[in-house]
């Protein structure tokens, strides 16, 4: 614990009671004090971005089934002006032995943030890197970039295991 003294501090405290949809304030009260402490501060923060993918392994290597996994806030830089991007990113993919890990995804994401990059490249290398670290039976990536100059873009590329066929869809009645 740390703390920081030699000052008057004023809190003021109101707890709220949320009651259909009404914020009501039920209490107030004020604290007045010569000191105020804080929990520690961490050492190092977990969140940081990283381009390590971590995988886990898939709990049914029996039976094809599809993950998807949608992420709304993917963002690189143009290399021509330097001004940001930004896309959804849709992951598809039917798992062999391995799955990726949600967190390490959106770390390695948030590496993208301050990097050049053209929307086919960035997009082939995620691909590239996803199936690298998961080697899966088959594996889509979508980024739909937003509005560049009056211009939409969409980049759809796809990995397919060689000794993989897809199951024959299924139509019901």
């Amino acid at each position: 614990m740390y703390s920081i003294a030699s000052r008057s501090y004023k809190i003021d405290i109101t707890v709220i009671c949320i009651f259909f949809n009404t914020c009501l304030p039920i209490l107030t009260c004020t604290l007045a004090t010569n000191s105020v402490t804080f929990p520690p501060m961490p050492t190092h923060t977990s969140t940081q971005p990283s381009k390590e993918l971590e995988t886990f392994d898939n709990p049914m290597q029996e039976r094809d089934y599809t993950i998807r996994i949608d992420v709304p806030e993917f963002t690189c830089l143009c290399p021509k002006t330097g001004q940001p991007d930004f896309a959804e990113l849709e992951i598809e993919y039917v798992p062999n032995k391995l799955c990726v890990e949600l967190k390490s995804l959106k770390m390695y994401v948030w590496s993208f943030r301050e990097e050049g990059a053209f929307h086919e490249a960035v997009t082939n290398r995620i691909l590239d890197d996803l199936v690298k670290a998961t080697q899966p039976r088959f594996m889509r990536l979508t980024a739909d970039f937003n509005v560049r100059g009056g211009i939409y873009t969409a980049v759809v590329c796809e990995h397919r295991d060689p000794d993989w066929q897809a199951p024959i869809p299924v139509d019901l009645p």
